[in-house]
């Protein structure tokens, strides 16, 4: 039964409470669970037209560039993506507007209902759950999947999509995927279905050769980045050399270099889907790739002092924010705010930035998985950059602003969750909580 509460605010608040309690069932890779709860709610996503995007990073600039160009050729685009910076319904979008309160109760109550006691969902397949069926009863035109994790045994695998993408394979989640690229690339391989096409981004020798096997097995066309289509960035944009197009000079509203990357995986998708009559022209692709938004990636508060918020939350996002750092910005010195996940490899993330920095506070964001500060600070030990440790992250924050002059930059990096708070913290009006 569902608990007694009244009022608008303490209905929502009540679901999200049971979605977040979830949570003890951790991480479970596996798709009987799903399976049979989507099969209780009518199977919503069977025959539904979707993209499934799988990797390790760049999954929702992909999605976010996918989406944004849809929407400006008239199609109606759900998007589902994962985790939220601050609101649970930032999760899934239909043509960019959040899921509304009322409906995210009416979702999350429809999800209870079916749930057997014997085989509870785990807080991402409940929630992956609520997305599909809210897609399907919105009939939107095309739907944007991202992953959660892995991809073979994720919640979202049970889609049947017209375009698979998978962005890029790194080490991440290895308790879980595997302690190798290889054997991450075989997960993540996972989501190729028979016959349905596939854009990577992949660049590993290794980890593309297992790709080709695997779509090779399942007879799925496979198309890499840099063999059958590329981009090139310069001063007067992304010039991008497709299958059958080619456009050139296009402006890109995500900052960083590696968005070039990203935004050519999406044109790249697109030129697939024409095929199969989800059509786009090169109108709609301009001003998609110009006026995508996704908070909390490269995000430039104005200043001064100037922040810069970007949820780097592995190596190799740490890598691709190091670079952006000195292609996208000019600054006078460069102070970190940095929180971490406890299972991420620190002392390779620190590697990155520590070198780059003139000063660094060591924070946690509110969340039982963040990193102790202590043990964050003791990884940096080997660089010479002044540090110390500030907790809560607001006061991290403030020492950060009173520290810095006008002329400096100060970069908030870790983690997604580490933003989320931080922006919650220094634009609540628009990056309020739920």
């Amino acid at each position: 039964m569902f608990p007694t509460v009244h009022g608008r605010i303490m209905d929502y608040q009540g679901e999200l409470d049971f979605l977040y309690s979830l949570q003890k069932f951790g991480i479970k890779l596996g798709l009987s669970a799903t399976a049979n709860l989507l099969q209780s709610l009518g199977n919503p996503q069977s025959g539904r037209p979707c993209i499934h995007i799988a990797g390790t990073n760049g999954k929702g600039s992909v999605a976010v560039f996918l989406s944004a160009i849809l929407q400006r050729a008239g199609y109606t685009v759900g998007l589902y993506t994962s985790p939220h910076l601050v609101r649970f319904s930032e999760r899934f979008q239909i043509n960019s507007r959040e899921v509304e309160p009322e409906q995210v109760v009416r979702l999350a109550r429809k999800v209870r209902r079916v749930i057997h006691e014997k085989e509870p969902p785990t807080f991402f397949e409940a929630v992956t759950a609520m997305a599909l069926v809210y897609f399907s009863e919105a009939n939107t035109d095309l739907d944007i999947i991202e992953t959660g994790m892995g991809g073979r045994l994720d919640a979202t695998n049970l889609v049947h999509p017209l375009l698979t993408v998978i962005t890029n394979i790194s080490l991440e989640h290895q308790d879980y995927l595997g302690h190798s690229l290889e054997a991450i690339t075989r997960e993540k391989a996972g989501v190729i279905k028979p016959g349905i096409p596939v854009v990577s981004g992949v660049s590993q020798a290794k980890a593309r050769h297992i790709l080709e096997t695997s779509a090779a097995e399942k007879e799925a066309p496979l198309y890499f980045a840099g063999r059958d289509f590329r981009s090139r960035k310069t001063k007067t944009g992304l010039h991008y050399f497709g299958m059958s197009r080619r456009l050139n000079r296009l402006q890109i509203g995500l900052p960083g270099p590696h968005q070039a990357h990203n935004a050519s995986l999406a044109l790249a998708g697109l030129e697939l889907l024409a095929d199969q009559g989800v059509r786009t022209d090169a109108a709609s692709q301009r001003q998609g790739l110009e006026q995508a938004e996704w908070p909390g990636r490269m995000h430039l508060l104005p200043g001064p002092p100037r922040i810069l918020l970007d949820g780097a939350h592995n190596a190799a996002a740490m890598k691709a924010l190091a670079r952006g750092l000195y292609t996208e910005f000019s600054f006078s010195r460069l102070l970190l705010v940095i929180g971490i996940m406890a299972d991420k490899d620190a002392k390779k993330m620190l590697s990155f930035l520590l070198p780059l920095a003139d000063g660094v506070i060591f924070t946690r964001p509110v969340y039982e998985r963040a990193m102790d500060p202590e043990r964050l600070q003791a990884y940096a030990g080997q660089w010479p950059t002044p540090g110390e440790v500030i907790q809560p992250l607001e006061k991290a924050l403030e020492k950060a602003r009173w520290w810095a002059e006008a002329d400096d930059l100060i970069v908030v990096t870790g983690s997604l969750f580490t933003v989320g708070e931080a922006l919650n913290c220094l634009d609540p009006v628009r990056y309020g909580p739920d």
